[in-house]
């Protein structure tokens, strides 16, 4: 970064909803992380949006004074030449394929959600090639950058890049153990600064194994509270189905929202059914609000991150992404919870994969911080989990219909092979455009 005034960040899915927030959260931060350019990045299909979203991007810096140039483009190659972070958050297919995602396997009996199941799978499937062709480019022009990755599935896309690519400069960042420290804070009535959350698991598979007030475990006040219905630790994009105050005492560590999907199997089911014939899939939902988001930021009066905003499921990642590249640069040492090589903190998953974890974050990137082993009772679930994933990067990398089965099968969502096939061969089907891996040598 010597000889250069400033940082230069490239943000991959700059026409995101999202965005706004990023910007929002370089401005206030400009001072300690002197961003000269910013870069937004998008596809044909995404340019109208990248559009208005740029320009929002543009009347932000303005008013606030700070002199971060903004570029648009559709050209990656363009952007990414001596970039010292990158960020990705895009969505293969748009809405429209996250919406066969949840609906497809609603059709027979299986959960359909955009990062766990089947329809985590698919996406995995479509999102990976894209990624390390990313990567690829990365290694090309800009090899010393950061790679900041929110794109879901965070987790198996984290997995993939560490195992299919040559980076080794990569963090993967989700939102869900940041919302959920800020909802233990608000149940218990006190600044988020004094709470801290001993975090391990998998992206979306992530437990609070302890839960400190001013340094003192309050983990069973606080598992008490959840029992309560009011205190259910809800998601925007999740159904926030009441937990058993019993089990949560015998679990005796925090799940997140995600965990419903297979601690609460039936009712999620039975929820999504009934919302996808009422309200329509959550991508609809979400289509609905990116249309009214996409109207405020096209008004040229507006020039701040509108409210509405924090409607959307991932509201808070992007502010994470700016703490986390603001910790490299600045080489704080400061502790946030980040999908990494997990280098044995997790003793049950294997050392080269990736883990969700609580890490110190340096400029040598995040350290992570042993915790031993997961409790006996959550780690056969973590670990199927990981072996999904694994099987899934596979699976998306070789194009191997075999892989990408196997990886459906031992999902614990999907109830036996024969469901497997039988959701996989219509999902596959659906989603040809973005598969070419799967199709195109079986057509030349």
């Amino acid at each position: 970064m010597e000889g250069k005034k400033g940082l230069k960040i490239v943000t991959i899915g700059g026409g995101s909803s999202y965005t706004p927030e990023l910007i929002e959260g370089f401005i206030k931060r400009y001072d300690e992380l002197p961003i000269r350019e910013l870069w937004l990045v998008d596809i044909d299909r995404g340019k109208e949006k990248l559009e208005i979203v740029g320009n929002l991007a543009k009347r932000m810096v303005k008013k606030a004074g700070v002199p971060i140039d903004i570029h648009l483009t559709l050209n990656r190659k363009e952007a990414l030449k001596d970039a010292d972070f990158v960020t990705t958050q895009f969505r293969v297919g748009l809405l429209d394929a996250r919406k066969k995602d949840e609906e497809i396997p609603l059709k027979y009996n299986v959960i359909g959600q955009e990062t766990n199941g089947p329809g985590g799978l698919l996406k995995g499937l479509r999102t990976i090639p894209v990624i390390l062709e990313i990567c690829r480019d990365i290694e090309e022009l800009c090899p010393n950058a950061w790679l900041i990755n929110f794109t879901n599935p965070a987790g198996m896309v984290t997995e993939a890049i560490l195992r299919h690519s040559s980076i080794t400069k990569v963090v993967g960042l989700c939102n869900v153990p940041i919302g959920m420290k800020m909802k233990i804070a608000e149940m218990l009535g006190v600044e988020q600064s004094r709470v801290h959350v001993q975090f391990a698991g998998l992206n979306h598979m992530v437990f609070g194994l302890d839960v400190f007030l001013d340094g003192v475990s309050i983990k069973e006040k606080v598992l008490k509270e959840m029992g309560n219905p009011e205190n259910a630790m809800t998601m925007k994009n999740i159904a926030g189905v009441a937990w058993d105050s019993d089990f949560l005492q015998a679990l005796n560590a925090i799940p997140c929202g995600y965990h419903r999907y297979y601690y609460k199997t039936d009712e999620m089911l039975a929820e999504e059914i009934r919302a996808s014939q009422e309200e329509g899939t959550r991508a609809e939902v979400v289509k609905e609000l990116e249309k009214d988001l996409f109207e405020l930021y096209k008004d040229e009066n507006l020039s701040i991150k509108p409210p509405q905003l924090e409607k959307r499921g991932g509201a808070y990642y992007s502010d994470a992404a700016c703490s986390l590249i603001h910790s490299i640069y600045t080489d704080k040492g400061d502790i946030q919870p980040v999908n990494t090589r997990n280098n044995g903190a997790i003793a049950s998953i294997p050392y080269d994969s990736a883990v969700e974890v609580n890490c110190a974050i340096t400029k040598d990137g995040p350290k992570p911080i042993a915790v031993g082993d997961l409790p006996v009772h959550v780690r056969g679930l973590v670990s199927s989990i990981k072996s999904f994933e694994i099987t899934a990067a596979e699976a998306a990398v070789s194009g191997d219909y075999k892989k990408a089965l196997l990886a459906m099968t031992i999902n614990p969502l999907v109830p036996s092979d024969t469901i497997a096939k039988k959701i996989l061969d219509e999902m596959l089907e659906a989603h040809r455009e973005n598969l070419p891996q799967f199709f195109d040598s079986v057509e030349a």
